[in-house]
């Protein structure tokens, strides 16, 4: 079975989105390095433009599309992070961006996805489809849907945080990211396996909301309605169809994380090493910190996929 994307989609976005995406830093911690156990590599993703990795999906698709069709808009469903990245990459090229989010989306996700002029829809995320709601914008307005995940484009744009982790550090033990529908982990770990074929992959995910660690499990795509977790990112009830192939192909496992373990690790990088990451991007620094990779792992590369968090949340923490 073929695969939607391969190395050699990863390596063009990462051309693609010169104009727009960042190149994130990569930070090391000793007293990580302690607590976890292992030398960790960090790609503060949280430092990306817009908060979080999904610049780079959204902007090599967005920038890949023919005036033509820019000239009738696009349009997103996200709860946040996808929908700023939208926003961006829409105003650079001078299209309209609708965005459906949920109305309790995070204010400050949705007041940034406003102010980057982007029109917002909202819906009730336990009664409406924002599929759906969608749909019928696309119908009408004969815009272009950018999904938050599934579709090759996306997928090899999230790919690239990867690309760039492995060309700055180097031969790495194991590679993890947070995992929602599947596209950042599907195109690192496209990336990661084509350049150092023995690398082993993990996805993290949160036990509230874990529909790809049942998927996989059972061979299948599993749902899980209303997904449970203060990571707002990663609360897609179900993996992609293009990305879980990848997933089942090329990923080891998807461990586990809780909410406050992901509360423990905002909290442990915001004091140590003094950057704010919000909980979806924590679940994988949440799963190095808390032992949930096998032992014998002595390096390992740490995707932390986001930092926006509203500031009321922040101070419970």
């Amino acid at each position: 079975m073929d695969l939607a994307i391969n190395a050699d989609d990863v390596r063009r976005a990462a051309e693609r989105i010169r104009p727009l995406a960042q190149k994130t830093p990569v930070f090391t911690s000793a007293g990580f390095d302690t607590e976890a156990g292992s030398r960790v590599f960090f790609k503060c993703e949280n430092l990306q433009r817009g908060g979080a990795f999904k610049i780079r999906g959204a902007s090599n698709l967005i920038l890949s599309l023919p005036e033509a069709v820019l000239a009738r808009g696009v349009v997103a469903y996200s709860s946040g992070n996808h929908a700023q990245a939208t926003a961006i990459a829409a105003k650079h090229v001078g299209a309209q961006a609708t965005i459906v989010m949920p109305e309790d989306a995070p204010r400050s996700k949705m007041e940034a996805t406003r102010a980057r002029g982007a029109r917002i829809v909202t819906y009730n995320r336990f009664t409406e489809s924002r599929e759906a709601l969608a749909a019928a914008i696309l119908k009408e307005s004969g815009a272009t849907l950018v999904p938050p995940f599934d579709h090759p484009m996306i997928m090899a744009g999230q790919g690239t945080a990867a690309l760039e982790l492995l060309e700055e550090v180097g031969q790495l033990d194991a590679l993890i990211t947070p995992v929602g529908g599947g596209g950042l982990l599907s195109g690192c770990a496209t990336i990661a396996k084509a350049i150092h074929p023995a690398i082993r992959v993990f996805g993290a995910e949160p036990e509230g909301a874990n529909d790809t660690f049942l998927s996989l499990k059972a061979g299948e795509r599993v749902s899980v309605p209303h997904p449970d977790t203060i990571a707002d990112g990663l609360r897609s009830p179900k993996p992609g169809e293009l990305t879980f192939p990848v997933l089942q192909r090329l990923v080891e496992r998807v461990v586990l994380v809780t909410d406050a373990e992901m509360r423990a690790a905002v909290k442990f990088m915001l004091l140590r090493l003094k950057i704010l990451v919000e909980p979806s991007g924590a679940s994988s620094v949440a799963a190095v910190l808390f032992h949930k990779l096998p032992p014998e792992i002595r390096s390992v590369g740490v995707v932390i996929s986001g930092g926006n968090v509203d500031f009321e949340e922040l101070i419970g923490y």
